[in-house]
C-alpha cells in the first residue's frame, strides 16, 4: 500500500487528514463520499494505517514499517475492522449490531484508536443506520467509524450531521494520463481513450487500461465506424448482432462512439489535431468531418444519448441498435 504521497489528486482531503493526524485533532466518524473507483478505500486505509502507525512521519504519513503498518498493509490489524455484509445489496441492523456495536466497547487491541471501516455505507438499512446513530452519538474516546457511500443523501440527516464530510472530487485527466503512461506504461493514445472515458476517476481508467474486454469492445465500435458508410442494410442488421454480444456492456460500446464522434466535431470545427482522442484514427476521423455536416454531427451525438435513455428504460435492444446505426449512416 502506497503513503499519501503516492496518491494521484484529493490533495485537500490529504491535507485535511494530514492536519488531523498530526494536530490530534481527529474525529469520530467520517463520511467518505464519491462514485466508484473514485478511490475511498485507499484513502480510507492510509487514513487508518497513518492513526495506528507507530513512527508516523512528521507531515502525518504512515511510515510503513513497523508492525501495525505491516499488519494494515496484509489486513490483519487487530484494530483496524472492516464491516463486511451477507447479502450482496444490504447492509442489515444484524450486520452493525454484531460486527460494530456488539464489538466497540471492548477496547483496543495494540493501539490508540479503533477503526471501523463501512464501505458501501449507503446499502445500511434505515434500522441499520438508527444503530449506527447510537453509536456515532456516544461513542468511546479510541472510536473512529468510516462510512464510505457513492451517495451520501441515502443516509439519515442525522448521521450526516455528526460525521466529517470528506467528498472526493474528480482527478484532473492530465494527471491520470501521467498515471497510466508513467506507472502502467500505457501508449499515449491509449491513455487517452481510457482516460476519455474515465471522466475524472482514477479507478475506472486503471480498470479501463487493464481490461482486454474494454479494449475489445473499443476496437469492435471503431471497425464498424470505419466500414459504417459502406454498409448495406444486410451490412447493418449484422453489425446489430454482433453488438447483442455487447449487450451488459453496451453503454460502454455507445460511449466509444460518442467520444469518436465528438473527435470528428472538434476537428471539423478547429483542424486541431491535437484534442482528438482517437489520434491513431486520424485518417478516418477527417473522412468523417469532411463527410458530415455540424448538423448531422449533432444529430447523431443526440441519438446516441436517446439510444443510451431508451436502453436503460429497457426498450428492444435490437430495435433501439437498428434506428442508432441507420441514423449514423444516414448524417
Amino acid at each position: 500500500m502506497s503513503g499519501f504521497k503516492d496518491v494521484v489528486g484529493h490533495n485537500d482531503i490529504i491535507q485535511y487528514i494530514e492536519n488531523a493526524v498530526t494536530m490530534d485533532k481527529v474525529s469520530h466518524a467520517y463520511i467518505l463520499n464519491g462514485e466508484k473507483g473514485s478511490g475511498k478505500k485507499l484513502l480510507a486505509n492510509l487514513f487508518s494505517m497513518s492513526l495506528q502507525c507507530e513512527n508516523r512521519e512528521e507531515d502525518g504519513d504512515a511510515c510503513g514499517k513497523c508492525k501495525s503498518c505491516k499488519q494494515a498493509v496484509n489486513s490483519n490489524q487487530p484494530d483496524i475492522i472492516k464491516v463486511t455484509h451477507e447479502k450482496p445489496n444490504t447492509i442489515s441492523i444484524d450486520d452493525i449490531r454484531e460486527q460494530v456495536n456488539g464489538d466497540i466497547d471492548i477496547k483496543p487491541y495494540s493501539s490508540k484508536y479503533k477503526i471501523y471501516i463501512i464501505a458501501d455505507a449507503d446499502m445500511m438499512t434505515v434500522q441499520a443506520q438508527n444503530a449506527i446513530l447510537k453509536t456515532i452519538e456516544e461513542p468511546p474516546e479510541y472510536a473512529v467509524i468510516m462510512l464510505l457511500t457513492e451517495n451520501a443523501e441515502t443516509l439519515l440527516p442525522t448521521i450526516r450531521s455528526r460525521c466529517v464530510m470528506l467528498k472526493l472530487r474528480n482527478i484532473k485527466d492530465q494527471l491520470i494520463k501521467k498515471h497510466l503512461m508513467e506507472q502502467m506504461h500505457i501508449p499515449d493514445y491509449k491513455a487517452d481513450v481510457c482516460v476519455a472515458f474515465a471522466q475524472g476517476n482514477m479507478g475506472k481508467a486503471i480498470m479501463l487500461a487493464s481490461s482486454e474486454h474494454f479494449n475489445e469492445i473499443k476496437e469492435e465500435a471503431v471497425h464498424l465506424l470505419r466500414e459504417i458508410n459502406d454498409m448495406e442494410l444486410s451490412d447493418l442488421l449484422e453489425a446489430v448482432k454482433i453488438c447483442t454480444s455487447y449487450k451488459l456492456e453496451i453503454i460502454d460500446y455507445l460511449d466509444v462512439l460518442a467520444i469518436w464522434f465528438r473527435d470528428v466535431l472538434i476537428y471539423k470545427a478547429t483542424m486541431n489535431v491535437d484534442r482528438v482522442v482517437f489520434s491513431d484514427q486520424l485518417r478516418y476521423i477527417k473522412a468523417r468531418a469532411s463527410k458530415s455536416s455540424y448538423e448531422g454531427i449533432e444529430i447523431i451525438l443526440d441519438a446516441l444519448e436517446k439510444a443510451k435513455a431508451r436502453l436503460k428504460a429497457n426498450v428492444n435492444f435490437e430495435l433501439t441498435m437498428e434506428l442508432l446505426l441507420l441514423t449514423i449512416k444516414e448524417n
